[in-house]
């Protein structure tokens, strides 16, 4: 599976089980979020009640021109439930995310809500996180010099990720650096270590959360964690 929102449609469809009448619903950011969006919007103009979160300017767009009502985080005591999709996910149901670039705002948002919903194809599901061999950082651009340097020292060989031959800016006006990883053996003490350089906003592992993972294969979907 690629990974396109025309083949994600079975398992975006099976995330609105989740979801009920009146939620606070995490809008998350790439293929598998934009296949949920969607299928949440269809569902919406048959008269279901919502209200999204969204994690990225390019949801908001996405949920706005198909009629899915917004609200701010500020105006909600938490979220019901997040839908997102992920780069990685090991046995544990712990997450890479980032290659889209929203990594930071996905994790606040996924902070914030009650559930976290993770909608993959199998190729996403690692032994171990890293095994894809990328981990993204959000860094604040005059940071990036520093940050690079500590992230060599942590064994993570960072390089800032480019757009149309221009560095890569987040939606919080920050840079992505790519670190190139293997397999990493303790993610919560290698995600503490990356936090506490000065410079860093976030990074992509979204470790210990409460997470639902469906993994669409074929026609069926199979449910990790919970």
């Amino acid at each position: 599976m690629n990974g396109q929102p025309d083949l994600l449609r079975a398992v975006a469809e099976r995330a609105l089980e989740y979801i009920s009448a009146g939620s606070v619903v995490g809008l998350g950011t790439g293929h598998a979020a934009t296949a949920f969006i969607q299928a949440l919007a269809e569902k919406t103009r048959q008269g279901f009640s919502v209200r999204g979160v969204p994690t990225s300017k390019a949801s908001e767009r996405l949920a706005r021109e198909l009629g899915i009502p917004l609200v701010a985080l500020d105006e909600v005591e938490a979220i019901d439930v997040d839908v997102d999709g992920a780069d990685e996910v090991d046995p544990k149901c712990n997450l890479i995310k980032g290659y889209g670039g929203a990594l930071v705002r996905e994790k606040i948002v996924a902070a914030a809500s009650r559930r976290l919903v993770i909608l993959v194809g199998p190729e996403k599901l690692v032994p171990q996180l890293g095994s894809h061999g990328i981990l993204p950082v959000e860094v604040i651009p005059f940071g990036v010099p520093l940050c690079t340097r500590r992230l060599a020292a942590l064994g993570c060989r960072a390089q800032p990720r480019f757009h149309a031959g221009k560095p890569f800016i987040t939606d919080n006006g920050n840079q992505i650096l790519d670190c190139r990883v293997q397999p990493i053996q303790r993610p919560e003490e290698l995600d503490r270590s990356i936090r506490d350089i000065p410079g860093v906003v976030g990074t992509g592992l979204f470790v210990g959360m409460p997470t639902n993972v469906l993994v669409q294969k074929g026609n069926t979907i199979e449910v990790l964690g919970g």
